[in-house]
């Protein structure tokens, strides 16, 4: 099981992906909306909870719907979608970043699992964030920092984790060395392959999956406003979490 599926053109899922892009023109056209979400020198968009869409996931009236929803337990509440946006010369570097932070999300695309959040002056990571699942729905055409993911990562991954929490309370647990010595296992074992999909499409990512973004490489393309995609991640039990 390589952790991560990417579905066939769909009529539903293109119709929400295109009334979610002329939604997401706008907010990202807005300078007070711009200026809380560019991180990474301007290059890139986070744009978390930034799409308006409805408690049922649609947007513009327009249903969230798709043949990935027969592999998901949908949310009794969806929120509000992840609007991320990547620009040319992805990844800048913040004055705040460390070289050493920057030149991994250079050279090993940022990789992460979701939810696992550095805290403090020396980042140590907790789980904060037990995301069910990760969703995600292009919404416009776009070759530029693509998608990247370690496949079969998430049982590496998982079963770490598991050993480190034992019978704790999850996010009571320091997860940083389990979770740096299972991601090292990782990238010795596993050569990460890049996902690309376009509007009509839609990619899902096991929880526990090691996933990133490449940086916009030379002769890449996407639109004027940048490659876009729309982010759903909900939140389940951390209990649920750590179950394979």
């Amino acid at each position: 099981m390589s952790g991560f599926r990417v579905f066939d053109p769909d009529p539903a899922t293109l119709r929400w992906a295109q009334a979610a892009h002329r939604v997401a023109l706008e907010l990202a056209r807005d300078p007070a909306i711009r200026a809380d979400n560019l991180r990474h020198a301007d290059t890139w968009f986070v744009g978390v909870d930034a799409l308006p869409n409805d408690p049922d996931g649609s947007i513009g009236g327009v249903p969230l719907h798709g043949p990935w929803v027969e592999f998901i337990e949908p949310p009794d509440h969806w929120h509000r979608a992840q609007l991320s946006i990547v620009y040319p010369g992805y990844p800048g570097q913040d004055p705040s970043e460390s070289d050493a932070n920057h030149r991994f999300r250079i050279n090993r695309h940022a990789a992460h699992v979701d939810g696992l959040l550095p805290e403090g002056a020396a980042r140590r990571r907790y789980l904060r964030e037990p995301h069910g699942f990760i969703l995600g729905l292009p919404l416009n055409q776009a070759d530029a920092a693509p998608l990247m993911v370690w496949p079969g990562s998430h049982r590496i991954m998982g079963d770490a984790l598991r050993r480190a929490i034992g019978d704790s309370a999850p996010e009571t647990v320091d997860l940083t060395e389990a979770y740096g010595a299972a991601r090292r296992q990782v990238f010795e074992a596993i050569e990460p392959v890049q996902v690309l999909a376009r509007p009509g499409q839609a990619t899902l990512l096991h929880r526990h999956l090691l996933h990133g973004v490449a940086p916009w490489a030379k002769g890449a393309t996407a639109p004027p406003e940048g490659r876009m995609i729309a982010y759903f991640r909900p939140q389940i039990a951390a209990s649920a979490w750590l179950n394979g």
